[in-house]
């Protein structure tokens, strides 16, 4: 009886008192759900997707006109007569994505070791919206910017007779300009992220502002760089308007950046725009083009997290 008494007693002392007990809070449950909610949505819908690619995909490949062997190493992409090479299209997005990456990278990298480690903050307040701007233009409009004011410039440098109206050049270097704040805006969070101790131990062995920045800061902020270099990539990859308006119409297996060249992103906007039968082989070849681009831009995203995972390691 003396022990049941004691351990009563015991357990009103270690009770926690009204205030400091656990409330419930229907609000936070309500936006716990919510949150689940669109996750689940996010997650469903990207399986749904990738459901749909596989599914018609595997009616394209399954029919008797197409040869995996062919589709992934032939040089020929004519449906009419049954010739199914991915890689003329492959090759023209290759090689827009190249002229992007060649403006993007060196251009946006640069300008984020400005705004880090050179610009003031009012400085920076002003022009990394203003560059920011950059990505709100709607791509339509940089198509015709290509197709209107670079392809007359690169005629003009280059000569009328070497440089077609439409060609892989102009829809790059523009495609470019549309990535630059991309490479810019993440290369720029990833450098001001470095530890202010690095620059002040760098300055303090008689480092110059811009011994520093290239020496240290890029170093210390190469896992940042790199993953916004990768991601820029896949978006250049996954661009559409601009290279089907300005790179051209026709598969065409060429390494001649200055003739016409149609990339995945572009056959599938002016195949789909056609009247195409649902049960057709073209219909169905445009969702194994989409594979294959779904999985390029899913291997460089996962490139991109084994990057960043792998020197964030070290700079920890």
């Amino acid at each position: 009886m003396a022990t049941a008494t004691s351990a009563r007693a015991l357990v009103r002392r270690t009770t926690a008192p009204p205030e400091l007990r656990k409330k419930r809070r229907p609000l936070e449950v309500l936006i716990q759900t919510f949150l689940f909610a669109c996750g689940a949505v996010s997650i469903l819908t990207t399986i749904g997707i990738v459901y749909v690619l596989g599914t018609e995909s595997w009616l394209f490949f399954r029919s008797p006109e197409v040869d995996l062997l062919e589709f992934l190493t032939t040089t020929s992409w004519i449906p009419a007569v049954g010739e199914f090479g991915i890689w003329p299209l492959v090759n023209a997005t290759m090689m827009t994505t190249t002229f992007a990456m060649m403006v993007a990278l060196p251009l946006g990298l640069a300008s984020a070791i400005y705004l880090s480690e050179y610009a003031s903050s009012g400085v920076r307040n002003v022009l990394k919206p203003i560059l920011e701007i950059l990505a709100g233009i709607p791509t339509v409009v940089y198509g015709y910017f290509a197709l209107t004011f670079m392809t007359p410039l690169l005629r003009y440098i280059f000569g009328r007779d070497i440089v077609e109206i439409y060609n892989t050049a102009s829809a790059g270097l523009v495609m470019g300009i549309l990535i630059l704040p991309l490479v810019s805006s993440m290369s720029e969070d990833a450098l001001s992220a470095v530890p202010r101790s690095l620059r002040e131990a760098a300055y303090a062995l008689g480092a110059t502002r811009l011994e520093t920045a290239v020496q240290v800061v890029v170093p210390a902020a190469l896992s940042g760089i790199t993953a916004a270099f990768i991601l820029a990539i896949s978006r250049a990859v996954g661009e559409t308007m601009i290279v089907a308006i300005a790179a051209g119409a026709g598969p065409a297996f060429t390494f001649n950046p200055f003739r016409a060249a149609e990339t995945m992103t572009g056959h599938i906007v002016r195949i789909s725009g056609g009247d195409l039968s649902y049960d057709s082989i073209d219909y169905d070849s445009l969702f194994a083009i989409g594979l294959v681009l779904f999985l390029m831009t899913l291997i460089l995203n996962l490139i991109s997290r084994a990057i960043m995972h792998r020197f964030r390691e070290v700079y920890e």
